[in-house]
């Protein structure tokens, strides 16, 4: 028997790319360009409030600094994060950028905040006596957030006790730079609770004189310009989440993913795939063995068994189904309709694109958008399309360009943060915070 070795001939250019990084399982495309007008789109939609992004969670999962950078270029000022950590990576690669981090603030962590200039969102009385702390030993005047909770029931001031810091507001030199809190249905239309909510944050809002604020997320950026406010924060729409799931998604696909056929086999009828023996051939079968499972962030809730039809992928142009469970590093799919030179060991098989939506994705794995997005594995080569170009608001794109990353993308060096005042020696005993107000 002859084999052939020249295998780079007869495979596609996405093959033949992860061909030349053995240890990836796969190819993970990310559209910045389709990012950039996500978020134009938002802030038309939003006007004339300032739309911010949410990178949280490495940008969900599509890589914090090529995003923030990418927006920053089209005009996207402010960020906001989860964390210290992801706060760094945002301000390396965006140094003029506002960023918030959503977690909170602690008594350790002020230095950290201090040192790359971001300002915590605090959504406690006991985080902003620490903060007010901070701030007086250190002379670090950088900011922050408060968060009120609304609905929520999750983080932030209650009403009550966003009242009872109006004084200090009033007083002036507060150091508060934004007063938010966050929707809980706004995905829902109809939903009551986002005119309860608006109508709590409008009266606690309207307390904190000359202080911008912030209430709408991604969905909440469609229900109204009442719910906009001076600053929007889209997140999962930046990313081609459906921020209406009660309507058609507005919003530009962002990622493409495909993984590498390892093997094609034939089964006869009656035999079984898989764990568990759950799908069984109703016929002569030929099938694809793909180099991707749920250690890559493709769910086990997608497999197939005998009485229920699971997810399905993208081959050869066509869509086939998935046969089996999942796996942790590996998918059966049935390709015994296509055409036997069509689909061969080496060749891709596309898992999100070429009209398989995330949310398509999501609803076969049990979840939404977000989660598929940030599950996505590090075994995936990645490549950033487009995001270079500097393009104002209001002029016709530029011809896109295309960056390939030649193996998972590291973060840039840390840019040198804003100079800061250096924080003073702390006393051997604290000082005590400033009276806050009863709740």
């Amino acid at each position: 028997m002859s084999i052939n070795t020249d295998v780079k001939s007869q495979l596609t250019p996405e093959a033949n790319l992860l061909a030349a990084h053995p240890a990836a399982t796969g190819i993970l495309t990310i559209d910045l360009d389709a990012i950039v007008a996500n978020w134009r789109k938002l802030e038309k939609t939003a006007v004339p409030a300032e739309c911010a992004a949410v990178v949280k969670a490495n940008a969900y999962g599509c890589g914090a600094a090529e995003v923030s950078r990418a927006l920053a270029n089209a005009g996207c000022k402010t960020f906001f994060v989860a964390n210290v950590e992801e706060a760094a990576a945002v301000r390396a690669a965006v140094p003029q950028a506002t960023v918030y981090s959503l977690g909170g603030f602690f008594q350790q962590t002020g230095d950290a905040y201090a040192k790359i200039d971001c300002k915590p969102v605090i959504g406690d009385l006991n985080e902003l006596a620490e903060w007010d702390v901070f701030c007086r030993r250190s002379g670090w005047s950088g900011g922050a957030a408060i968060h009120i909770d609304t609905g929520m029931n999750r983080l932030g001031l209650t009403v009550s006790e966003a009242q009872g810091i109006i004084p200090r507001i009033n007083a002036g030199d507060h150091g508060i730079t934004l007063v938010m809190s966050h929707l809980a249905s706004a995905e829902l239309l109809n939903n009551p609770a986002n005119a309860k909510q608006l109508s709590a944050f409008r009266e606690i809002a309207s307390l904190f004189t000359g202080v911008p604020a912030s209430l709408a997320n991604s969905s909440g950026c469609f229900l109204g310009a009442q719910f906009q406010f001076d600053i929007v924060r889209p997140g999962a729409a930046l990313y081609g989440v459906n921020p209406t799931p009660e309507a058609d998604n507005p919003m530009q696909q962002v990622v493409d993913l495909k993984a590498r056929i390892v093997q094609i086999r034939n089964i006869d009828r009656g035999e079984t795939v898989g764990y568990g023996g759950t799908w069984t051939a109703r016929r002569p079968t030929r099938l694809a063995i793909v180099a991707a499972g749920y250690a890559d962030g493709y769910f086990r809730a997608a497999s197939a068994n005998d009485g229920t039809r699971g997810a399905e992928v993208v081959v050869a142009g066509k869509r086939c189904p998935i046969a089996g469970r999942v796996s942790m590093d590996l998918i059966a799919v049935d390709v015994t309709d296509l055409d036997k030179s069509a689909v061969r060991r080496g060749h891709m098989v596309t898992l999100i694109g070429e009209g398989i939506t995330v949310d398509e994705v999501a609803h076969h794995f049990g979840t939404i958008g977000y989660e598929v997005l940030t599950s996505l594995g590090r075994r995936f080569v990645r490549i950033y399309k487009g995001g270079e170009a500097v393009v104002a608001k209001d002029e016709p794109a530029a011809a896109t360009t295309e960056a390939v990353a030649s193996q998972p993308t590291a973060a840039p060096a840390p840019a040198t943060p804003p100079a800061l005042p250096e924080a003073a020696a702390l006393p051997a005993t604290p000082a005590a915070p400033p009276p806050l107000p009863a709740s």
